[in-house]
């Protein structure tokens, strides 16, 4: 019997153990059919479940459970990504809280210890998206740090490399000065702050007069190489191609001009400083200048002849304040004007972001990116909304060098040695390094190994082919499974995900990874702001499937998933989800309590009632079919509820109560099962677990083979439409109003079959 009430957490476990049986056996290659197949994005080996990754999965499991039910040889490919830094930071600070300092330990000691930490106490995420109902394909589940995986890593790396796409070059780079490595821009909180523009007197060479620049960062100016005006500005035209002097470095640079610079913006005149700034970094490249660095790996000024002495070794912070007393002191400080300003953050550090020129590995992105554009172009992958990939495009037009270089112990280890006079030996091992080193008449023992690691947004892009078992070109897997077929994810990594798996299977597969890419949105609080810990504004969906059940949970998150535009997300919404569940729960109740057989026969349909919901449900379910194929889940969720709650409970279940011939049940019967089987991949475990006490058969009944009446169904539709309107009536104006008696009237003299249900009227 079901229960009285609906309480998921009695048996959404029992579910589950049930859905892992079946999936176990559900594998089919070979059989001939058609093949659905997804990539998880995977996530941190560090992280736990939260809304962005509930929305992602859900809208996953909905298309992988709708396939399997149509018959598709379906894998949902799952796992999780080693996230470098994340993760060492994170055994770091425990180890701290143990009294180890991690420092004191060598690397390997160091990994050792991670890896303790990922066995013992990692992949806490995973528990939790078998909670939300995720139905992958866990016997398949990698991580990113997998001997074989870490293997096709090394060889996406040396075959890039020897392909002329990777290269060591000094660069500038985000660099984050308390992790010491560099970070990539996904790595970085910009946030709004108030600021100082400081405006401050360089002296002319050869001349008493002064030129003066305004900067937020004056300790800066000791790298300075340059001053640039515009080409156009009257002011400053006299002054090009003279030169300035840096204050108490007493070092003379160059006045040129750049097309970069705003006349508008504080005074016209730029202090470019090319190993401190992007946009300056990319003048000083336009003008052959000097890059000088002022600023060590700790963020202290260097003790360096282009430093002053009183500056040297001071952190970024106190240097400045006393640049800022003796520019004042000596009349050189002109002004001073509050600003409101972006100060990038590292999200992990928590200390400002400093552009650093430092020696890293890049992929020449933009070679990679011409192919990876015109597959958009020519529509051969799909994006939805098709609005992203405009962002797409305008990112991959203007691409840069990637840094993939990380100064940190765990990671994908970079397979490249350096020579004694500066070679670079790149291999997949060391024993074929030693050999090419030998080949140059170097020692092997003279080779000095690589200590920075791969970015892991590297070996994550190699996702959609090494997951099955790339490059091995024989693997059954990776012949079966890819190309795949949808790619789900949030419209913040389209750049740092997405674009580099479409240009690195491109290269190594020449083929596409994915047919279509649909982008979800993002989830804010019930007030349209974006969720924070400092906001208090987070919501835990473990709390949500705690108190509502994951049903609730993933119902309300397809429910909100309109295309292009954000989910405002409220425990009430989650709630309301609750209460048509319920609903769902109750209509099964009433079905069993009216010994509805749930078998699928039907046999033959002759009252028009009965045609009716049969055509309804046919209808219902070509909707349900064209949304989800369309990637339009919030329609699909209106549909279920729409079906369920105004037509099957609200109409039909209710002239049961007045009509429940055999016919008529067994009608019911299969109108249900249709309903759960439909509903099962948006709210798989309140189905599965009806359709189990129930005893409703897996396989679908074929509703396309029953010749339905479009007479009777619209005879029965203007009955409805009656009711509606005698129930409107009497609470608009009660049962003494004439138009309520003229409508009662009509519907008591209705003709036929349908008089016996006229009650529903009252």
């Amino acid at each position: 019997m079901i229960d009285k009430t609906y309480r998921p957490g009695d048996f959404e476990d029992d579910c589950y153990r049930r859905l892992l049986d079946r999936l176990r056996a559900h594998s089919i290659p070979g059989s001939g059919a058609s093949v659905f197949s997804l990539l998880m994005p995977p996530p941190n080996v560090t992280g736990s479940l939260h809304l962005g990754h509930a929305l992602t999965y859900t809208i996953q499991d909905i298309l992988i459970r709708y396939h399997r039910q149509s018959g598709f040889d379906t894998v949902w490919q799952p796992g999780t990504d080693h996230a470098g830094i994340a993760t060492q930071m994170v055994v770091s600070r425990e180890l701290e809280a143990s009294g180890i300092d991690p420092k004191s330990l060598s690397r390997n000691e160091l990994i050792e210890k991670i890896w303790e930490w990922k066995n013992n106490s990692g992949n806490k995420i995973l528990g939790q998206q078998m909670a939300l109902g995720c139905s992958a394909s866990w016997d398949l589940a990698r991580f990113t740090m997998d001997d074989d995986f870490c293997e096709s890593v090394i060889h996406a790396f040396v075959t890039l490399y020897k392909n002329g796409l990777i290269f060591r070059d000094k660069r500038l780079v985000n660099w984050d000065t308390k992790l010491k490595t560099a970070i990539s821009d996904l790595e970085i909180q910009s946030r709004e702050e108030k600021g100082t523009l400081w405006y401050i007197k360089y002296k002319l060479s050869e001349s008493p007069d002064f030129v003066t620049i305004a900067t937020t960062r004056p300790e800066t100016m000791f790298g300075d190489t340059a001053i640039a005006v515009h080409p156009n500005d009257e002011r400053y035209k006299s002054l090009i191609g003279r030169k300035a002097i840096i204050p108490y470095s007493n070092r003379p640079v160059p006045i040129i001009s750049d097309d970069y610079i705003d006349m508008e913006k504080g005074t016209g005149c730029l202090k470019v400083t090319p190993a401190h700034d992007i946009n300056d970094f990319a003048i000083g490249k336009r003008h052959g200048l000097e890059m000088i660095s002022i600023l060590d790996e700790d963020g202290h000024m260097c003790s360096s002849e282009y430093v002053p002495e009183f500056l040297r070794g001071l952190y970024l912070k106190k240097a400045r304040k006393m640049l800022l007393e003796k520019l004042t002191g000596d009349e050189l400080l002109v002004r001073e004007e509050e600003i409101i300003h972006s100060i990038p953050y590292g999200d992990r550090s928590g200390t400002v972001i400093e552009p650093l020129l430092t020696d890293q590995w890049f992929v020449d992105a933009k070679a990679m990116a011409d192919d990876a554009i015109k597959i958009v172009e020519n529509e051969e992958i799909r994006f939805f909304p098709e609005k992203w990939k405009n962002t797409y495009f305008d990112w991959m037009r203007n691409i840069e060098p990637w840094c993939i270089s990380r100064q940190i112990a765990w990671g994908h280890r970079i397979p490249a040695w350096y020579g004694p006079n500066g070679e670079i030996i790149v291999e997949e091992t060391e024993e074929e390094a030693y050999r090419a080193a030998e080949s140059l008449g170097i020692q092997g023992s003279l080779l000095q190994r690589e200590t920075d690691v791969l970015d892991t947004w590297f070996s994550s892009a190699l996702w959609p082919f090494a997951t099955f078992g790339w490059p091995n070109a024989d693997s059954e897997l990776l012949k079966r499974y890819y190309p795949t077929t949808t790619l789900v994810s949030g419209f913040d990594i389209i750049f740092f995900w997405i674009a580099r798996m479409i240009m690195m299977s491109l290269f190594f597969m020449k083929k596409r990874p994915f047919r279509d890419i649909y982008i979800h949105a993002l989830v804010r609080d019930e007030n349209g702001q974006k969720m924070s810990k400092s906001k208090g504004n987070v919501i835990d969906p473990m709390d949500l499937i705690d108190e509502f059940g994951a049903d609730a949970l993933r119902f309300t998150l397809a429910f909100l998933s309109v295309p292009g535009r954000d989910i405002k997300f409220g425990r009430d919404q989650v709630k309301i989800s609750r209460n048509f569940i319920t609903k769902i729960w109750n209509a099964a109740r009433f079905l069993q309590s009216k010994d509805v057989s749930f078998c699928g026969a039907i046999g033959s349909v002759n009252a028009k009632l009965n045609h009716w919901i049969l055509s309804k449900l046919k209808k219902y379910k070509i909707e349900i079919d064209k949304n989800i194929k369309e990637y339009r889940f919030d329609y699909a969720t209106r549909n279920i509820q729409y079906f369920l709650r105004d037509t099957f409970c609200d109409f039909f279940i209710e002239a049961m109560k007045f009509h429940d011939d055999t016919e008529t049940k067994n009608v019911a019967g299969f109108v249900f099962a249709e309903f759960l089987r439909s509903a099962n991949p948006f709210i798989p475990f309140v189905t599965e677990q009806l359709a189990h006490v129930l005893n409703i058969p897996d396989k679908s009944a074929e509703i396309e083979t029953l010749e339905l009446s479009n007479d009777f169904e619209n005879e029965v539709d203007e009955f409805v439409e009656l009711i509606h309107e005698i129930r409107s009536e009497k609470q608009l104006a009660g049962e003494n109003s004439e138009k309520y008696d003229s409508l009662k009237k009509k519907i008591l003299e209705w003709p036929g079959e349908l008089s016996r249900i006229a009650q529903l009227a009252r």
